[in-house]
């Protein structure tokens, strides 16, 4: 898979494609990242990327022949002839305008990305991007939360990072990509003998449960007892309360998406009684 940025801040992803993860996986080929500075596609002698935005108000506009030329640098024409070429393509890249006003990135939406055989991320600036990019050459409009941010820098590393993980060989474990908070929801859900999920491992739109190591004790907090006696139907049995009690008390708004069952409804029913 390939990602391309474009930002005027190219310098700003040098750290973050040299740890963890991603260094890795860029090492082994997994993965390929290009930084595309936008004030090389200028051509005035103070590389201007902005202006005023028409109609009035504050702060500057990036403009959209810099950004036209930088997508025509890459190979990228409008969306409208992308896709009616497609039938001669491999697959047309996804063009992604990274900005406050877009639909929320979701860890579905990493999981549509990394079918992708080539992404570019338009990262936005100051006020934003002139609109006719968008509406030329954008496939999906993308805001990583509900708030704002300088630029689009950091919301581009944050799709970049949650995408490529999901990736083939990018993880150490394959299932770790699915088994936690927002992976896909287990197969198995409904069908245990005693109501409860035979694994917690897919959250089935759920946040997932605490996690404990070494030692049993510390700071005189132990872990706790279900997880310590063998019981493997009472641990699933507390992993599954422990994930309703953490989403209830975090993210509600979860719920009525989550893939419940009637057990299920009983102990957030309980849990509900004891937090009145």
């Amino acid at each position: 898979m390939k990602f391309e940025i474009i930002t005027i801040f190219p310098e700003f992803f040098s750290s973050f494609f040299e740890n963890g993860i991603l260094r890795r996986a860029l090492a082994e080929g997994l993965v390929t990242v290009e930084v595309h500075d936008l004030r090389a596609f200028t051509h005035d002698r103070h590389r201007t990327v902005d202006d005023r935005p028409f109609g009035g108000g504050e702060g500057m506009v990036l403009k959209p022949g810099p950004l036209a030329e930088a997508l025509a640098a890459l190979g990228i024409a409008p969306k409208v002839e992308r896709h009616a070429s497609n039938a001669a393509q491999a697959g047309p890249p996804q063009v992604v305008l990274l900005s406050a006003q877009g639909r929320p990135f979701t860890q579905a939406m990493a999981r549509e990305l990394a079918t992708e055989e080539r992404v570019v991320l338009i990262c936005g600036r100051y006020e934003g991007v002139d609109e006719r990019i968008n509406q030329l050459y954008c496939d999906l409009e993308l805001s990583i939360g509900d708030y704002v941010l300088s630029g689009g820098e950091l919301a581009a590393a944050v799709v970049v990072d949650a995408t490529m993980r999901l990736l083939p060989g990018v993880l150490g474990n394959e299932a770790s990509g699915e088994f936690e908070s927002f992976g896909v929801a287990d197969a198995e859900i409904a069908t245990a003998e005693d109501g409860v999920p035979r694994s917690q491992h897919g959250s089935g739109g759920l946040l997932d449960y605490p996690h404990f190591t070494r030692p049993a004790e510390f700071s005189s907090l132990r872990v706790p007892e279900p997880l310590l006696n063998g019981d493997h139907a009472g641990i699933r049995r507390w992993r599954r309360e422990q994930q309703l009690r953490k989403t209830l008390a975090n993210r509600p708004d979860l719920l009525a998406g989550a893939a419940l069952n009637k057990e299920d409804q009983k102990i957030l029913e309980a849990i509900r009684k004891e937090t009145k």
